[in-house]
């Protein structure tokens, strides 16, 4: 078989199926393997387990996934709109959702698709072994978008493209196939720290050196117990997930909005109020929410984020009142965030 001439078909068919961009990778990730070992022994990766449990795992692709020889890497492009954020992020009422988790879940829709390629890829060659990947099995995504030639890694640890910024998911399929490899992309980032010096949290230690247990996004995503005290005003309105570092680098002025139905924003969350949000019973969190990426941390660490919000937001009798209405909340862990909450509007009306 032609295998140059099958990539150059596969390019088209990841293009017809929504991708905007298609690399190939191999399977060698050697060179990233000490790093994630360093990264782990720091305890960095706080309570996601997972990471550790997996261990070497994660960067050896063909223990994975027995004869895997190449990764197919595919880019979808996310967000909906490129408005300004600033403003919600400055606008205490509001409760920010990171742009990602707006819409349907991405999961289920990058699955799907690459699904779609493997049945495509398939009817040309006949059964191959393959393996479909997009957060369900350990893999460094990033590292191998990077070998694939689809961008690189910026400052803050997110994969970069020059002509999409960073607002894209990545998805995988690991592969038996000996497709012939991509170029790695090269580095643009200079001397930019723009990421480094704008998160919130000072969770970026350094250039590509992410502590996750201060991470916003960690903490209101994948963190299951009470958010540090010290960082909750560091926080702000953002009740899951965070974009600042995104929101500031440059190479997101290249991006462009997607057109995905699946990605157009959903239940107002490009909008909605703290009070609002927080005022959602768990009955009207599973079904508002049915299909999203949120919905995964369930209603209590729903709220908990939110009590978060509200304490940070500018005192008024509506979002008093609201915290009020949860303070003997069944859950020990939302009764803590909303405590903590009521105090520090107690002491602006002192």
């Amino acid at each position: 078989m032609d295998y140059a001439a099958l990539a150059a078909r596969i390019r088209a068919w990841g293009a017809g199926l929504g991708f905007q961009a298609v690399g190939i990778a191999d399977a060698d990730l050697s060179a990233a393997e000490g790093r994630l070992a360093e990264w782990l022994e720091l305890g960095w990766h706080g309570e996601m387990d997972y990471m550790a449990r997996h261990g070497t795992l994660r960067a050896r692709p063909a223990e994975l996934s027995p004869g895997t020889l190449r990764v197919i890497t595919c880019r979808m492009d996310y967000a909906p709109s490129l408005q300004e954020e600033w403003p919600a992020l400055a606008d205490g009422a509001r409760a920010y959702v990171a742009r990602y988790a707006r819409g349907r879940d991405y999961h289920k829709v990058l699955r799907s698709r690459l699904q779609k390629l493997c049945d495509r890829i398939e009817a040309e060659t006949g059964p191959f072994g393959h393996r479909v990947l997009c957060d369900s099995a350990p893999a460094m995504e990033v590292e191998l978008a990077a070998k694939a030639g689809i961008g690189w890694r910026g400052k803050h640890t997110l994969l970069l493209a020059r002509e999409a910024g960073s607002w894209f998911f990545l998805g995988e399929i690991y592969t038996s196939l000996p497709l012939p490899a991509d170029a790695p992309a090269s580095e643009h980032c200079g001397s930019c720290r723009q990421c480094i010096d704008i998160c919130p949290t000072q969770a970026i230690q350094g250039p590509y050196r992410l502590d996750a247990r201060r991470c916003i996004s960690y903490l209101t995503i994948e963190h299951k117990s009470a958010i540090p005290e010290e960082l909750r005003p560091l926080i702000g309105n953002r009740v899951y997930g965070c974009d600042d570092c995104q929101l500031v680098c440059p190479w997101n002025g290249f991006a462009q909005p997607s057109l995905e139905p699946d990605f157009q924003v959903r239940n107002r969350l490009d909008r909605a109020t703290l009070v609002e949000l927080f005022g959602w019973t768990e009955s009207e969190f599973d079904a508002r929410l049915r299909g999203s990426p949120i919905r995964r941390i369930g209603h209590e660490r729903w709220l908990r984020n939110l009590a978060v919000g509200l304490g940070n937001a500018p005192r008024s009798d509506a979002v008093v009142a609201a915290l009020r209405a949860r303070s003997d909340h069944p859950s020990p862990l939302v009764r803590e965030h909303v405590a903590w909450a009521l105090e520090r509007h107690e002491r602006m009306a002192a």
